[in-house]
């Protein structure tokens, strides 16, 4: 009887209830080994005086474990464990290095954790920021997004609505994307060689899980975008690095690389490359097609940021000009919106789409299917086609404001080039600054910026992002990095 006043207790201030507390606390006794297999539990009444506790708490406690089939209840005899439970030895713990006895933070069996997978998140938790060149959320459509939300929502057939849907997405936005991309992208495209995504790397993902196989070589740009990267190497790829110079990845040195060995994909972002934000020169986009079509490899084109072009007209994409279909293009809203909107698209021939819809359905059995037809109303609207130009404008004046900035007020400290579009101007800080040091300084005055360590083994640059600050905090920015080299 002591021992069950010490291993029992009930907490009447708990929000759980006080059979389901005392019902939880038998049956870990049980699986502990505490409470034996067809031993006799105490009579309701002896344990209700006990604990202090109504009578009826602890035969409804019983009752649940009854249920649960923890326990038997024997006619005239009263209540046992069940005959049928294994036999349990409780050992006794030995203590060694790095063991943690508690199983919520650390795993009774043990996984080997990949070293490409370790790659910190980049998040501000300051009022100032030039982050990796993120959209101003400031700028979003909301209310008409809410609205949309909203109505297809509550309106039509909530079980077609609000049921299971097409693994490719949306056909409602994939409609509407089909015709706003052949408008804006010089595609040719229906509705059927588009996927909706979860984001770009929900595209990078299916595609590495789906179209490569282990050992396979890949070929991305000596500096590239390090999610990209972590998909193939997780596949079991070869990552295979070229040069990328002024005028975007070196297509001449891909061409050497073909002539040795059989390349199977080549990733790319043509229209401003990440990090440094150059785009591909024409001449080499008609090569890069040419040796696809050659050596048959696949071109992942990533079109992360193709609407905030400044100079001129966007270039059109390489998956305008595919006349073989070797290009998969990729896209999101995630720049026109916010990131945490997680729509994309990935656009392929189609017998590729079904191919990747079928191994969507095991990773995410379909995306959020009122946010899709959200998305679409708006750009069947024309809602996100106003917001796209009104974006453009702003962004363009804050990028005309930071650049002038830069090199009025740091140009004693870091070189760049005024980017003909994106979000974020890639900058090359005096070899005598240590990056690291000088985004700690900044952190401490409510900045933000990323110290580059991601862009090894390129060292003291980084990307500055504009967009999504005001002309007033881009000031502030500025101000506080030239404090910050002092």
């Amino acid at each position: 009887m002591t021992a069950y006043q010490l291993l029992l207790s009930i907490d009447k201030t708990a929000k759980q209830p006080a059979y389901l507390q005392l019902a939880n606390q038998l049956m870990n006794l049980i699986r502990e080994g505490k409470l034996r297999a067809g031993q006799k539990l105490v009579g309701s009444r002896q344990l209700a005086i006990l604990l202090t506790i109504h009578r009826k708490t602890v035969v409804q406690a019983y009752d649940e474990l009854l249920a649960q089939g923890w326990l038997e209840s024997k006619t005239g005899s009263g209540t046992y464990v069940v005959e049928n439970l294994p036999e349990v030895h409780p050992q006794r713990l030995t203590e060694s290095a790095g063991f943690d006895p508690n199983p919520l933070k650390t795993a009774g069996f043990s996984f080997s954790e990949a070293p490409h997978l370790r790659r910190d998140i980049l998040q501000s938790v300051t009022s100032l920021h030039l982050d990796d060149g993120f959209p101003d959320p400031r700028l979003a459509p909301l209310h008409e997004l809410t609205r949309a939300y909203r109505s297809n929502l509550l309106l039509g057939n909530p079980y077609v609505k609000l049921g299971y849907s097409d693994t490719k997405g949306s056909a409602w936005l994939r409609q509407e994307l089909s015709v706003y991309l052949n408008e804006t992208r010089g595609l040719k495209i229906s509705s059927e060689n588009i996927l909706i995504t979860r984001g770009t790397v929900m595209g990078l993902y299916l595609v590495s899980t789906g179209l490569l196989q282990n050992g396979d070589n890949i070929v991305v740009g000596e500096m590239s975008w390090g999610s990209a990267g972590m998909n193939f190497v997780q596949a079991g790829t070869n990552l295979l690095k070229i040069a990328v110079d002024e005028h975007g990845l070196v297509v001449d040195e891909l061409e050497q690389l073909c002539q040795k060995q059989p390349i199977r994909l080549v990733y790319i972002t043509s229209h401003h490359h990440y990090p440094t934000t150059v785009a591909l020169r024409a001449d080499r986009r008609i090569k890069l097609l040419q040796l696809a079509e050659e050596y048959g490899f696949i071109i992942f084109e990533d079109d992360y940021d193709y609407d905030f072009h400044y100079l001129s007209k966007p270039l059109l994409p390489l998956a305008s000009a595919d006349r073989t279909g070797m290009v998969l293009y990729c896209g999101s809203f995630t720049k026109t919106i916010s990131p945490a909107f997680r729509v994309g698209y990935l656009v392929a021939p189609e017998n590729v789409i079904r191919h990747l819809a079928q191994l969507r359905r095991i990773v995410d059995r379909q995306g959020d299917l009122i946010l899709e037809n959200a998305i679409a109303e708006l750009l069947q609207n024309g809602v996100i086609q106003r917001q796209l130009r009104k974006s453009l404008r702003e962004y363009r004046e804050r990028r005309d404001v930071f650049c002038d900035l830069l090199k009025t007020q740091l140009g004693n400290y870091v070189d760049f080039q005024i980017p003909d579009g994106g979000m974020a101007v890639w900058a090359q800080f005096d070899k005598g600054i240590d990056l690291e040091v000088l985004a700690q300084k900044a952190i401490k005055k409510d900045l933000f910026f990323s110290n580059g360590k991601h862009h090894l083994p390129l060292t003291n640059v980084t990307r500055l992002g504009f967009a999504s600050s005001t002309v007033g905090e881009l000031e502030q920015c500025v101000a506080v990095l030239k404090s910050s080299f002092k």
